[in-house]
């Protein structure tokens, strides 16, 4: 479990497949000596497990899944990735529960030219926008956003100066594309109302396992 507020922006080293199973190379001075083996960290939104640690950098894996899913099927070497430790008991939740489970991605249609805050439009897909409401949260590339209006092809965020400095949206451009996680209590408000207008009262368990409980 993650909150959403990035800690650093790594960089790329190396993105390679072995078989079934891609591995990502992570630079990032900072946090890579602060790692060990096993643990959780959010690379641009997506929970990955670390499993191997090289001084300024660490490495990840992933499978075919995840990468279908995400943006990171487009990963090149120096590419700017943000990265977060995950939450600890006890620690302060300042931005909303993020699992670090991306459900698609998302498009940037445009970003205004503020002096100082921007705001940026995003295109998804109906399934994905039926998730989102406004005033709520979002996850895009692992930071953790508060919707400003949803229409029937997009949804808006806002950017204050801190989330420019801190991680990789400021440098976006139109036709970009950024990993996507709606809010988890949307996720089960949605499937539990899809379940009663279907006159189902219940959830099967390969159902509430899909949906992370």
């Amino acid at each position: 479990m993650f909150t959403g507020l990035v800690e650093m922006v790594g960089t790329v080293r190396a993105f390679q497949r072995t078989g079934v199973v891609y591995r990502l190379t992570v630079e990032s001075p900072e946090l890579a000596p602060e790692l060990v083996l096993g643990q959780s960290v959010s690379v641009s939104g997506a929970c990955l497990t670390v499993v191997a640690v090289q001084g300024d950098a660490f490495d990840v894996e992933m499978i075919s899944e995840t990468v279908q899913r995400t943006r990171f099927a487009n990963l090149t070497q120096g590419t700017r990735l943000n990265l977060e430790r995950a939450l600890r008991l006890g620690d302060r939740l300042d931005g909303h529960l993020v699992q670090g489970h991306v459900d698609g991605i998302a498009r940037l249609r445009e970003l205004s030219s503020g002096a100082q805050t921007r705001v940026a439009r995003f295109e998804a897909v109906p399934s994905l926008l039926r998730g989102i409401v406004p005033k709520g949260s979002v996850a895009l590339d692992g930071v953790s956003l508060t919707v400003i209006e949803v229409t029937r092809t997009d949804f808006s965020v806002g950017l204050i100066p801190a989330t420019l400095q801190r991680c990789t949206l400021g440098s976006l451009r139109a036709g970009d594309i950024v990993n996507l996680e709606t809010d988890i209590i949307g996720k089960y408000v949605q499937r539990l109302m899809e379940t009663l207008s279907s006159g189902r009262l219940s959830l099967s368990i390969e159902e509430l396992t899909e949906l992370g409980y």
